[in-house]
């Protein structure tokens, strides 16, 4: 691939592609890119670096001289530039193996995988390095509020990647992260997800033991001890494992947790963290940082000073705004775990206030029946929970289709409140109505819910 020097980018606009494609400028490549929607903040950046960008998906925006054409992960059969790579018989690859063959091999690579919490580990890992002026590399699927920008390369050492376990693009259906040559592996947990290419627990179980096979002898691999699940990959695994966790079984322990409303505090292996973030999820995510920024060299101060500054992600608990006492906060959580731990998390940093939870069911998974009755008990620890209209319900199986109106009843029959209410002038209304000075409302949604956020806060004022 090395002796490549014209590459072409179908879907540059991503966060990740973006990065990579302006990397490589940077290394003195020739980049063309093209993407269905082309408009700032990326546009603007990747025209700064000198790229060539198109507007929309065309065969002939492919250059006659292109040697490879990096097809995105959105990118499916149909798609032209996909069509006219096969058709022409020109060589294509899937943006994580260029990753692998140009930024990501000799070095040391930091892959942060799991269910949940991967975007916050991986951006306080990333920062913790920063912080300590080690520059890393860093390709993290959110907005890291100390770093910028969700992706960059650089010539450290040190990589932190977000390891995704999703498919790497219409030819290649392994887990991204299989690609990424780690040194050091951080597994959070691992549930159910992805209804769209998994079929079942088994199959997600499969992809993380597969991840953990590629982890040298003098790598390591960071486990969550506290769940079955973890401990099961984990058990045969040819590569040293680090349990870490609350349990007395774990080898590396998390102690003398103490919470406030604005910080948490604790102990792992007896030395003492405080991260301005508060929940038990978040202690465990910093806990990981912090043993994965141990094993990469860096003293307790270094990580305790990064752990301390650090600002958070942006759509992870994050304050939009404020109307008449009522606080707008916007979460990505969209998986009943997920959901009940930023429940839990938001009742300890607002004690005295009611919660409200507004729930767009949107990823491919909580649009399906299958966690009908966990996303029930989930949303039922709020004092009044609202679903969401079911975005593209038309392309999910009738018979395997979420059912709202069912949902709002379980969560009453639970002891909450809840509302199904299909569209967003509903639910302002019905928050206008019921909501009082103090009251906290959580928006959660792994897309845009129709700018609810701000609507709600206008009508609010």
């Amino acid at each position: 691939m090395s002796a490549k020097n014209k590459f072409h980018f179908t879907g540059i606009c991503g966060t990740a592609m973006g990065a990579v494609a302006a990397a490589m400028k940077q290394r003195g490549f020739t980049v063309t890119g093209s993407d269905s929607a082309v408009y700032p903040p990326m546009s603007d950046f990747l025209r700064d670096q000198g790229i060539t960008l198109t507007e929309g998906y065309h065969a002939e925006n492919i250059p006659a001289d292109t040697d490879v054409v990096i097809i995105g992960n959105a990118i499916s059969r149909g798609n032209p530039e996909a069509e006219a790579a096969l058709n022409r018989k020109l060589l294509y690859h899937s943006l994580p193996e260029v990753m692998k063959e140009f930024f990501l091999r000799g070095k040391r690579n930091f892959v942060i995988s799991g269910t949940h919490g991967k975007t916050t580990t991986s951006s306080m890992l990333a920062w913790i390095f920063v912080n300590s002026g080690r520059d890393p590399g860093y390709m993290i699927g959110g907005l890291p509020k100390n770093l910028g920008c969700g992706a960059r390369f650089t010539d450290s050492e040190f990589n932190v990647l977000e390891g995704d376990e999703y498919d790497t693009a219409f030819f290649d259906k392994r887990s991204k992260f299989l690609h990424y040559l780690p040194e050091c592996v951080v597994i959070n947990n691992v549930e159910f997800d992805h209804a769209d290419i998994y079929n079942n627990i088994d199959e997600i179980k499969l992809t993380f033991r597969r991840l953990l096979n590629i982890v040298p002898s003098g790598g390591c691999a960071y486990i969550n001890g506290d769940e079955p699940n973890c401990l099961d990959v984990a058990s045969k695994a040819p590569c040293p494992i680090v349990t870490v966790g609350f349990a007395d079984h774990c080898s590396l322990r998390i102690e003398n947790v103490d919470y406030d409303t604005h910080r948490s505090s604790f102990t792992l292996g007896g030395i003492p963290y405080s991260t301005p973030m508060a929940g038990e999820f978040n202690v465990r995510n910093a806990a990981m940082a912090a043993a994965s920024a141990a094993f990469a060299g860096l003293s307790p101060e270094e990580i305790r000073a990064g752990l301390e500054s650090f600002d958070g992600v942006a759509r992870r608990q994050e304050l939009f705004g404020e109307a008449n006492g009522v606080k707008v906060i916007d979460d990505f959580a969209h998986h009943p775990t997920a959901i009940r731990l930023a429940v839990q998390s938001l009742r300890q940093r607002h004690p005295d206030s009611r919660l409200w939870v507004l729930f767009e069911p949107r990823s491919n998974t909580t649009r399906r029946a299958i966690f009908q009755s966990e996303l029930a008990e989930s949303l039922a620890a709020a004092d009044f929970a609202i679903i969401a209209g079911i975005p593209d319900l038309h392309k999910i199986p009738e018979n395997d289709r979420l059912d709202p109106e069912k949902l709002s009843i379980d969560i009453a029959k639970l002891g909450g409140h809840g509302w199904y209410l299909a569209d967003i002038e509903s639910i302002i209304a019905k928050v206008k109505e019921n909501a009082k000075s103090g009251d906290v409302i959580a928006v959660l949604s792994n897309g845009g819910f129709g700018g609810i956020h701000a609507k709600l806060l206008a009508a609010l004022a």
